[in-house]
């Protein structure tokens, strides 16, 4: 019995090198078939069981269910190391590098001239991931992408337990919880953009310029998720469905690495169509929004300044 049992726990810890290291090192299924001396068909069997199970048990842990708590202190993250108040996430999407999937046509050829999967995520300020949503195609924008999403819908439901608007000053114009993402998103209560265009007053390039620096903290952990992760170095070549659980489960590995390891990246960086659908009229900007976005700009200008602000987004 013992005997048996000590095969059992060899076997389970040989599994778990191999998915391992084929997600930390990006090296080919082939590599590992010859390394080890197993089937090919064995060791693709094994890392998908594996990441299965991975994502299937600890998914719950790496992403807990968000309440107004929690919400508040990803807000308070963002206030103190990005200086950017009522914050309460950044959103962006990435595409992970595919061999071309068979008889997809172009649905997954993207405009960076490659074959991809958008995995579309919101981070906290200590860079890891509180939503992913994976599985796109690479022709579909981030906007589409979001609009589809589970996460959108919760928000326009009110599903999400956001904390009710609160003043970012002293006797000021209670502000709602957003999150931050590129042009490429809609503006709404909860989703603040950059403005658009290149002849900007200084207010608004100073509001884009804060912003940005609350919006780098996807692209970061985007950053981080690829070189802990290194499959994310070359195109995975694999069935889609393997490639959505290969992504989700380095989506909570990272989690649990970032919450483990308790080490902060700190600010060093700087970051100066569409999938068939119905056509639909255009989405348009209601006035609360823009309204909105303003007084960050005024609050960013007159109210809580950074000393470097003029010369960075002025200059």
């Amino acid at each position: 019995m013992f005997l048996y049992f000590s095969t059992f726990v060899v076997v389970i810890y040989l599994k778990i090198i191999i998915c391992f290291r084929y997600l930390a090192t990006g090296c080919s299924m082939r590599d590992l078939n010859h390394n080890f001396r197993i089937g090919y068909t064995t060791v693709r069997d094994i890392i998908h069981k594996t990441c299965l199970a991975i994502w299937e048990n600890m998914r719950h842990t790496a992403f807990p269910e968000l309440n107004e708590e929690k919400w508040l202190e990803i807000a308070k993250g963002f206030n103190e190391n990005a200086d950017y108040p009522n914050c309460i996430g950044a959103i962006d999407g990435k595409h992970i590098r595919v061999i071309k999937p068979s008889a997809s046509g172009s649905l997954y050829y993207n405009y960076k001239n490659y074959f991809s999967i958008v995995l579309l995520a919101v981070c906290d300020a200590d860079y890891k991931f509180i939503y992913i949503d994976v599985g796109a195609y690479g022709k579909c924008s981030d906007s589409s992408i979001f609009k589809h999403s589970v996460l959108h819908k919760k928000i326009v439901n009110n599903n999400l337990r956001i904390p009710e608007k609160t003043p970012i000053s002293n006797n000021g114009i209670p502000m709602p919880y957003v999150i931050v993402g590129d042009e490429a998103f809609g503006l709404s209560d909860n989703l603040m953009r950059p403005y658009g265009g290149k002849n900007l007053t200084n207010n608004k390039r100073i509001f884009n310029y804060r912003l940005s620096r609350a919006r780098r903290y996807i692209e970061c952990s985007f950053g981080i998720l690829a070189n802990k992760w290194r499959i994310f170095h070359r195109p995975m070549d694999v069935r889609k469905e393997l490639a959505i659980i290969i992504i989700k489960t380095c989506c909570v590995l990272h989690n649990y690495v970032r919450q483990k390891d308790g080490y902060r990246f700190q600010d060093t960086l700087e970051v100066p169509s569409e999938l068939a659908t119905p056509p639909g009229p255009p989405s348009r900007t209601s006035r609360s929004s823009a309204s909105y976005r303003d007084l960050f700009a005024d609050y960013f200008v007159n109210t809580n300044p950074l000393e470097w602000q003029d010369r960075v987004a002025l200059g």
